[in-house]
């Protein structure tokens, strides 16, 4: 019975690894901080808590975390803790974060002024914390737009390496739809400038009047009011 008992003691501190040691309030607080902020990133996320000493800290009943300036959600960085009573203190802790989650790359070389195909892309599985900023996860998002400059075969692709397609072009007629509370109304235009799909497009009216709206993927120009 009593080497029953110790098998079903270890296993239950096993698998409560925390059991028997205290939990420090202050990475706690960080941790789960990190975690909220993290949810929404593209990939599964890892936080490894760095080392701070916090013995020295005064006492605490209330712990809060914080975004201190510069702090990022990848890569190295540092998330703040406060005291709110009964002593007023805080203080910053580091830590890494990693996310592994799939990435574009280009799958031949590319020049600028190409327009992506579906077999100029390929996906690999990495670190997204280790590419740089803005680096794509879904290669559909590429597909039909332009390359801004030339890249080599195995390259990781960036959003501001691209160029949306154009919807609208300069000179050519274009719907111009009104939109408000409980009315809708349309009228022809002309382009003045290229825009892309989101892009702010400006159109000179039959009437001489020139205005200003959103591109539309099917070419039009909305003016919300």
């Amino acid at each position: 019975m009593a080497a029953r008992y110790t098998l079903l003691t270890l296993l239950f501190l096993i698998c409560h690894p925390l059991l028997g040691a205290e939990i420090d309030p202050v990475l706690d607080t960080a941790e789960r901080y990190m975690r909220q902020q993290t949810q929404g990133l593209p990939g599964t996320v890892s936080i490894t808590m760095g080392r701070i000493d916090t013995t020295r800290l005064p006492t605490c009943t209330a712990h809060e975390a914080f975004s201190p300036p510069g702090m990022r959600l990848s890569g190295k960085t540092n998330v703040g803790v406060r005291c709110l009573g009964p002593a007023i203190w805080n203080v910053l802790v580091p830590l890494q974060i990693s996310v592994i989650g799939n990435y574009v790359l280009t799958a031949r070389p590319l020049v600028a002024g190409q327009v992506i195909q579906s077999g100029d892309l390929a996906t690999a599985t990495g670190d997204l914390s280790s590419l740089p900023t803005g680096v794509l996860n879904d290669p559909t998002s590429a597909i039909g737009k332009t390359m801004r400059n030339s890249l080599a075969s195995g390259h990781p692709l960036r959003s501001d390496q691209l160029l949306a397609q154009l919807v609208i072009r300069q000179g050519q007629n274009v719907r111009v739809i009104s939109r408000g509370p409980g009315f809708s109304a349309s009228a022809e235009g002309k382009a003045i400038n290229n825009a892309a799909e989101g892009q702010i497009a400006q159109i000179r009216m039959n009437t001489g009047q020139t205005v200003s709206g959103v591109a539309k993927a099917d070419g039009s120009v909305e003016i919300a009011f």
